[in-house]
């Protein structure tokens, strides 16, 4: 989607801090990190929020699932725990309106979260 600042990523038409890529996935660094490792997973299909995910969708879900156990290993988070977060929506602080993955770790988080 034009216009889109994940898109622009995905595509190479901007710049990211790219940790992971496949066919259907990209996984790069978060430019304003809330922990020492902060890396966003994203499909490469556009999806705007986590609710337009369809049932098409189910397994590149999964997918990104299985990429987020893969970096956290390759981040050396997932032996001390790491966070798996999606915002759906302003109202829990989604910015960008297409679909992503938070992978945090390297810091104890709390509980609930903000």
């Amino acid at each position: 989607m034009s216009g889109c600042l994940f898109c622009g990523i995905v595509r190479g038409d901007i710049k990211g801090d790219i940790v992971y890529q496949d066919e259907t996935i990209v996984a790069f660094r978060d430019i304003s990190p809330k922990a020492p490792v902060h890396i966003l997973i994203v499909p490469r299909k556009h999806i705007e929020t986590l609710a337009d995910v369809g049932e098409e969708d189910k397994g590149l879900v999964g997918e990104i699932c299985y990429v987020a156990s893969q970096v956290a290993k390759e981040q050396k988070i997932s032996q001390g725990g790491f966070r798996l977060v999606v915002n759906n929506g302003t109202g829990a602080g989604q910015s960008v309106y297409h679909l992503h993955f938070h992978l945090l770790g390297g810091r104890p988080f709390t509980w609930p979260p903000g």
